[in-house]
């Protein structure tokens, strides 16, 4: 993409004219203008789409219109807050992700994502591990293929090219991408419990927080689950998500009577206390395995994150039946 400035100062930019790759292509304009307007606050963005002063090939769109290989884009004059600064790579937080890194190419970088960092900042988190991932690679054009709650363990996948991420997200909206989670569960799981389809509805609560609740007017949902290990105080199962509804897999395991160790959200108190009491202070669900086919070298690849030392260790205080 090439940029043309007109005038710019460090609080104001001037008008721009971007001509559109390849590479940029295929991306909606309001998506777009997020990533060239860093500080901009959102609702600017739709007010200058709403009131025509962003041109594509000089003709008016809408905030929907995905972008084409050899547009040309008018942006007009913003005020831009001076953009945040990525986190120091030497914070233990931020230095920490070298070492879970999983698989890395020129492409795209799997990570084994630590319980309790959120995949990006925002809503009072400074940063996210998408932003120290940026700071340990010096390079602002690393993208989340997908998200993990807060609280989740395990593989997460960041593409490093715009081309890479549209052909990542094609397999995710096409259900060719496959996750295995692991997750501890209270109660006996019972073999009949393959499959559940309860539809899911989400909820913002006055404060802001986001709950889930089993809907028949909600969004379809299903979540596959098979038995890995039966313990005396509970179940480990496998859980593979076909669709990918926020807390889906953790409001699926609650629905059949068996939540999982340490939800707070969704959870059986007495049944956390009894996991908290063997050493368990987070929630146990982890994105053991991720597959899907290599954009670039289009082989089929499956990339596998190991259970953290203190899941191992409350596995292992577990007597198996």
């Amino acid at each position: 993409m090439r940029a043309m400035t007109d005038t710019d100062t460090p609080t104001n930019k001037g008008v721009q004219w971007l001509d559109i790759d390849h590479d940029m292509a295929g991306q909606r304009i309001d998506n777009f203008l997020r990533t060239q307007l860093k500080g901009v606050p959102k609702s600017m963005i739709y007010r200058i789409l709403r009131k025509g002063e962003v041109r594509v090939n000089k003709k008016r769109i809408k905030p929907d219109y995905k972008l084409q290989d050899g547009d040309q884009v008018r942006v007009p004059p913003v005020r831009v807050s001076p953009p945040s600064d990525l986190p120091n790579p030497n914070l233990a937080q931020v230095n920490q992700l070298t070492d879970r890194i999983l698989f890395e190419d020129d492409s795209l970088l799997v990570v084994n994502k630590p319980a309790g960092m959120a995949v990006h900042g925002g809503s009072g988190i400074s940063f996210g591990l998408i932003e120290a991932l940026r700071s340990l690679r010096g390079s602002d054009t690393l993208e989340l293929v997908h998200r993990l709650d807060r609280e989740t363990s395990g593989c997460l996948l960041v593409a490093k090219k715009r081309s890479i991420l549209r052909a990542l997200n094609t397999q995710l909206r096409d259900k060719e991408m496959k996750k295995v989670y692991l997750a501890l569960v209270a109660g006996e799981w019972s073999k009949l419990d393959r499959g559940v389809t309860a539809p899911l509805r989400k909820h913002v609560l006055q404060s802001g927080e986001r709950m889930v609740r089993v809907d028949k007017e909600g969004k379809p949902s299903e979540t596959r689950f098979k038995i890995r290990q039966r313990y005396a105080q509970g179940t480990l199962v496998q859980a593979s998500p076909v669709t990918g509804r926020t807390h889906q897999i953790r409001v699926h395991a609650q629905v059949t009577g068996h939540p999982i160790a340490m939800d707070d959200k969704y959870g059986d108190a007495e049944f956390s206390q009894q996991m908290h009491k063997l050493g368990l202070n987070r929630l146990f669900l982890h994105a053991e395995t991720l597959s899907f086919i290599h954009p670039k070298t289009e082989q089929w690849m499956t990339v596998q994150a190991p259970l953290d030392t203190q899941l191992l260790q409350v596995l292992e205080q577990l007597n198996k039946v």
